[in-house]
């Protein structure tokens, strides 16, 4: 697959915000829940290794991971607690909205279960850090249930619907969870999973009304499509999709910050492509497009796809230029909306000390209760001073 250069063209000088009269859509991001890592587990996962890296080698201070990017607290497991507070918390700071979790379903084939567990930690961290939930629904787990011989051909469509009745009759009751025009939002990722027709079969067979999205293009029983940056087709794709989407009753555009993969030299297979980085312009235009379709949701692709390079969480590299770049765009567009670039460093000093254990979880309680509040100063005051 070729890479494709690409030519940002950005309107320099003009502010990003837009005028505070207009409505504010939520802006949500796209969250991986399956990474592992020691010392919280036994081994390193795959995602951080993919069967080429090492993360037992180190050269320079950093571990030899699957990214070309190096998280800024390290390679971490995402059924750490003090790991989800730390990137819930810096959400919340960031002027994030939710979250967007890939879910892989129920079942027990190879880490679909972890992920499972790991999602729901995910989501009692979403719902302590006052952020909302929707689920993107893996439906390409459905095929390889067949391959594996643990689905029959003729229970595709069952199958995906006993699966939405059990988000129906659990995650879609929560309190956080995401709704247009009150019924429950539910994202499909890819096309090599379910079929439009099949698709159109399972949500007919659920009782409950679903806001259902699928990806890039609107299927039949979808009100409408997330866009996902498309690496071949650069930023092309964006006025595609908002051209496509025009008329439809709901679209959910895409932010994204680059698209740098680590697939070929990790042996998996060739690159998707490249949509340069562009010293951050690539995210603030992608966000600025996005905001312009006055959509009730954005979503961000991703927190924390590090093998494909998308992520916003901080890293060594970029630092938080992304999350500094939401910050600045929330407080333009909602007063009580306060936090700083300097606030972001907070949750990165509280997960410190959680793993250091010298200060009282009770304390620790109190400083993210603070922070998730927006009373900066009342945590601050908290911090117990510098040894």
């Amino acid at each position: 697959m070729f890479r494709l250069v690409i030519i940002l063209i950005v309107l320099v000088g003009l502010p990003l915000a837009t005028s505070a009269a207009e409505p504010t859509p939520q802006v949500l991001v796209h969250y991986m829940p399956w990474y592992r890592a020691k010392p919280f587990s036994e081994s390193w996962g795959w995602h951080w290794t993919m069967n080429h890296f090492d993360p037992e080698k180190s050269e320079n201070g950093q571990r030899q991971i699957a990214s070309k990017y190096y998280p800024l607290i390290g390679p971490y497991d995402s059924a750490d607690p003090a790991v989800l507070e730390y990137q819930t918390v810096l959400m919340k700071l960031s002027g994030v909205d939710g979250v967007i979790v890939d879910w892989y379903g129920r079942t027990d084939l190879w880490d679909y279960a972890q992920l499972h567990r790991n999602t729901e930690l995910l989501i009692e961290a979403a719902r302590k850090a006052d952020l909302g939930v929707v689920i993107c629904y893996e439906d390409q787990t459905i095929p390889a249930l067949v391959k594996e011989q643990r689905l029959d051909e003729s229970e595709r469509v069952s199958h995906a619907a006993g699966e939405l009745r059990w988000l129906t009759e659990n995650w879609f009751q929560l309190d956080n969870y995401i709704r247009l025009d009150g019924k429950p939002v539910l994202l499909s990722f890819g096309q090599s999973g379910l079929s439009n027709e099949e698709w159109t079969a399972c949500l007919q067979a659920v009782e409950t009304p679903i806001a259902y999205f699928s990806q890039n293009h609107r299927r039949s029983a979808a009100v409408g499509a997330f866009d996902w940056p498309l690496p071949q087709r650069g930023l092309a794709a964006i006025e595609r999709f908002e051209n496509d989407s025009r008329d439809w009753p709901f679209r959910i555009p895409v932010a994204f910050p680059r698209f740098v993969d680590i697939y070929a030299e990790a042996g998996v297979h060739e690159s998707w492509g490249r949509i340069d980085d562009a010293s951050g312009r690539t995210f603030e235009t992608t966000f600025r497009q996005a905001v312009s379709m006055s959509p009730e949701l954005i979503q961000i692709a991703t927190w924390n796809d590090w093998g494909e390079g998308t992520q916003i969480e901080p890293s060594v590299e970029i630092g938080y230029r992304d999350l500094e770049l939401l910050q600045s765009w929330k407080r333009s567009r909602q007063e009580r909306f306060s936090a700083t670039p300097a606030d972001l460093r907070l949750p990165q000093q509280l997960l410190e000390l959680r793993k250091n254990g010298e200060a009282p979880e009770e304390l620790l309680d109190q400083i993210r209760s603070h922070l998730i509040k927006g009373e900066i100063e009342e945590a601050r005051q908290l911090f117990p001073a510098a040894k």
